[in-house]
Formats: C-alpha cells, sequence, structure tokens
C-alpha cells in the first residue's frame, strides 16, 4: 500500500509556491477512513502565497506521537531532461522515480501505510497519532508548519514526541538519525554610498570599500569550536553585488548576503546583534535585514533515539548513527512545541531535489515497517507477529 499511496501523491503536481493539486486531499481521504479528525489549516500573509496544510489526529488522550512532513516539492526544472517524468510516478527495476519520491512523498506515504497496520494490530489503542502535514517547507516555510503549530497551541492539541520523515539516510535506509540540526541566520547588507567619477573619490564616497571592510571582520571571526554533538558555527558570504559594469564609477550601493549555520553555542540574538554592531563600527549608511532564522537544537540521547535505533535494527539489521549534520528542517519549529523530543529518519537523500530523483520500492515498504516499530516501541505494545 505504501507504493500506491506514494504514486499518488508523486502524481500530483504539488510544487512549493504554487496551490495545492490534490496531495492534501488524498491524505485526508486516507486518514479519515482511518478514524482520524482532520482539520485543513490555509494560511495567507501580505506578500506570500496561500498555503494550505493538514492536521490530522487519532484520539483524544494519552500521549501523542506525531508524524510531520510536506507535501510540497521543489521544481523538477526541465523536464525533458528526465528519464521518466517527474509526476507520472513510473516504477522500474524495482525503483519509484520522481519528484518528491525522497522528498518526501514517499515517507508520508510509509508513515500512514505504518499507522494502518499499527491500529490493525491494536484494535483497544486508547491513545493519540497524529499527522502534521505542510504544503510549505521547501520554499519561505512562512504560512506553514509554523503557523499549524501556533494554531495548535491555541486549540490545546499538544505534541509529545515527533517524528519527522525528512530523508535522513546516507548509504542505506536507517544508517542517518538527525536528532537536532544546527540554526540557520540570513542576513541581507546594504551598504549606501554616494556615486561618483572614480578619478575623483573625494567627491564620492565607495560603499564597496566598507562592504568589504565589513565582510573581512565578519568572515575572520572565529565563532567557537563546535561542540560534541555539533561542528564548528560557520559564517559564509553567499553574495555580493555592486550593480556596477562600468570601470570608472564609484557605485551609489553595495549589497552582501549572508548566511550563519550555528550550534548550540550560539543564538540567533546574539549574533544579530554582533553583525549589526560590526557594520555600525564601520558605517551609519547600512541596512542591515535578517530573515528566516532559527536556533540549534538537540533531542538528547535517549530513549527517544533508541526506540528510532532499535526500530531500524529490527527492520534492517543497521546500526544507526545520530547526527546532527546539514541543513534546516520543520523540525526547527517543531522543537519548541513538543514534550519530549522530535527526531527525523526518512530514505537515502542521494537524488533529493535532482533530476530523476528516486526511491527504492523495497525501501519505501521496509521505511513503513520502521515506523510501524516506533510506534510500537513508543507505545509499549507487543509487537505483532
Amino acid at each position: 500500500m505504501s507504493l500506491e499511496l506514494a504514486q499518488n501523491l508523486i502524481r500530483q503536481r504539488s510544487i512549493s509556491g504554487e496551490t495545492d493539486q490534490g496531495a492534501l486531499n488524498i491524505l485526508q481521504k486516507e486518514l479519515e477512513t482511518l478514524g482520524f479528525t482532520c482539520y485543513r489549516l490555509p494560511f495567507s500573509e501580505e506578500g506570500t502565497y496561500d498555503v494550505d496544510n493538514l492536521y490530522a489526529v487519532y484520539g483524544d488522550k494519552g500521549q501523542n506521537l506525531c508524524f510531520a512532513g510536506h507535501t510540497d516539492v521543489v521544481s523538477p526544472g526541465d523536464e525533458s531532461s528526465w528519464t521518466h517524468p517527474p509526476f507520472a510516478a513510473e516504477v522500474h527495476d524495482g525503483i519509484l522515480y520522481g519528484r518528491g519520491a525522497v522528498d518526501m512523498k514517499s515517507s508520508i506515504a510509509a508513515m500512514i501505510t505504518a499507522t494502518k497496520t499499527f491500529l490493525k494490530n491494536n484494535p483497544n489503542f486508547d491513545q493519540r497519532i497524529s499527522f502534521l502535514i505542510t504544503g510549505d517547507e521547501e520554499a519561505a516555510a512562512i504560512n506553514g508548519t509554523d503557523k499549524v503549530l501556533n494554531w495548535m497551541a491555541e486549540n490545546d492539541h499538544k505534541i509529545d514526541f515527533c517524528v519527522v520523515g525528512e530523508p535522513t539516510s546516507e548509504e542505506t535506509l536507517g544508517d542517518i538519525i538527525k536528532h537536532g540540526r544546527r540554526g540557520s541566520l540570513n542576513c541581507f547588507l546594504t551598504v549606501n554610498g554616494i556615486q561618483g567619477h572614480a578619478a575623483y573619490p573625494h567627491k564620492a564616497d565607495n560603499p564597496v570599500t566598507k562592504l568589504v571592510e565589513i565582510l573581512h571582520v565578519l568572515q575572520n571571526t572565529h565563532l567557537d569550536d563546535g561542540t560534541s554533538d555539533f561542528q564548528p558555527s560557520n559564517l559564509e558570504v553567499t553574495g555580493i553585488d555592486a550593480y556596477n559594469k562600468t570601470t570608472n564609477t564609484i557605485p551609489e550601493k553595495a549589497e552582501a548576503i549572508l548566511n550563519i549555520r550555528l550550534n548550540t553555542h550560539q543564538t540567533n540574538a546574539a549574533l544579530r546583534t554582533w553583525i549589526t554592531e560590526t557594520c555600525h563600527k564601520v558605517t551609519k549608511n547600512i541596512d542591515v535585514r535578517f530573515a528566516n532564522d532559527s536556533d540549534a537544537f538537540l533531542t538528547e540521547p535517549g530513549r527517544l533515539t533508541q526506540i528510532l535505533q532499535d526500530a531500524v535494527h529490527d527492520v534492517t539489521a543497521t546500526k544507526a548513527e545520530l547526527s546532527t549534520g546539514g541543513g534546516t528542517s520543520d523540525a526547527r519549529f517543531i522543537k519548541n512545541h513538543v514534550s519530549e523530543g522530535v527526531i527525523e529518519l526518512g530514505p537515502r537523500n542521494e537524488t533529493a531535489h535532482k533530476i530523476d530523483e528516486h526511491v527504492p520500492v523495497a525501501d519505501l515498504e521496509n521505511l513503513s515497517k520502521i515506523y510501524q516499530k516506533v510506534l510500537e516501541k513508543y507505545f509499549t505494545v507487543q509487537p505483532s507477529q
């Protein structure tokens, strides 16, 4: 069943930033059939696109294990470059192809199949299982998980433990489990100057010179040495432009884009202050803007990580390693709304966001079995035979 559901989801052209074309409807129908109460949660904000989201919950008391994921996918790019059409969900030689096969419609399908089997095997189950599915993870992430979580808090929907289906595995299914993530901070600098002739610099004010000085200080400041769980924080200059194509003109402004990946030694608030103060020491004629910030988080090794590691081993005999590497995910929002922790586990990430994105059908079915084991172990019921 995981394969069929994954195919149905992939065939919905739910590109991030565009209107959902049916993926959430499919999920709502599947979950309502299993006895879930579903809430459709559309959100919008001025200057952004509208996003539809889904929160579904089974049961009304006890511990709440939440499966979280997203149905939006990145653009396939030039579809003629794909060997298998990106939204056809074709299976060839035991491989399922399509945009979202890895990131992350297959995980959602595996979660639902696992839940269906678990509930069938445990007809007297009296606690809670929920799904938090957003359509806004791959782009701005403004009208998605963060707002759903706020709605949940306002309506007394509490989560104890959350499993996010992001593609964490590397060489084999389940070899890597993400129990934390570095934080992220985006910064946009605009130094304002006075345009003029390069031969008469005293009649102009060169913003490039000031911007270079600022970037030199920021780039050469040692932030930290990392921790036992996280690599050192790093600042990278990801863009710089003076919008000037002539050789003899001092431009009127110069801009730069920065990204910082931070560990638990740092906070976004402290980094914002440091960047702003550094800029103002060089010039007051600068605009400093920050966006999409998130602090690092860590679910300490313990019962929750052991549950996932044991579930992986039971199905694949793989010894899963704990990691905090990689980029950000919606777990950065979820971490603030769980009482126990949030952990990420999903398929191999080798073809995520690539042409001919694909997942082995065998991995898809085993992933469903792993999620089923997680349910059994978390709720301490006897494993199904």
